[in-house]
């Protein structure tokens, strides 16, 4: 089966899997999603990811928050940059989630960076996702 959106349909996995309070949830496996889970593991929206080889092409089982950790919940996830419609920004249009609460998730040419790691480094891409 081909995904004509596999970013999307990871998200819809965690998405679901945070509204039923699971412990974890394996998605497919792709640098780009795997550069998106980095940044979530950074700003704390999730416990932790690892990639398990399936003789195939790999799975990401990510943890969602565990009970009584320091970590925020993950309340919304919404994609931005479809691909029907990419959205890029300029690095001094990259936009803010919720004044500051969320975090947006870029794919510039230096990887996959959140909207404050992207403003300090200096550089614009295509805006993947925003998380709150």
């Amino acid at each position: 089966m081909s995904l004509s959106d596999p970013i999307a349909d990871a998200l819809t996995s965690l998405r679901n899997s945070n509204r039923i309070n699971r412990d974890r949830v394996d998605l497919r496996a792709s640098s780009l999603l795997e550069g998106i889970l980095k940044v979530l593991r950074q700003e704390r929206f999730i416990h932790d990811y690892r990639a398990i080889d399936d003789k195939k092409q790999g799975i990401l089982r990510v943890y969602l928050r565990k009970a009584g950790a320091p970590a925020r919940k993950i309340t919304k996830i919404v994609r931005i940059s479809k691909p029907g419609l990419r959205i890029y920004t300029k690095r001094d249009n990259i936009p803010t989630v919720l004044s500051g609460l969320g975090v947006c998730v870029l794919s510039t040419p230096q990887g996959v960076l959140s909207g404050e790691q992207a403003k300090k480094r200096s550089v614009g891409g295509e805006v993947l996702l925003k998380v709150w």
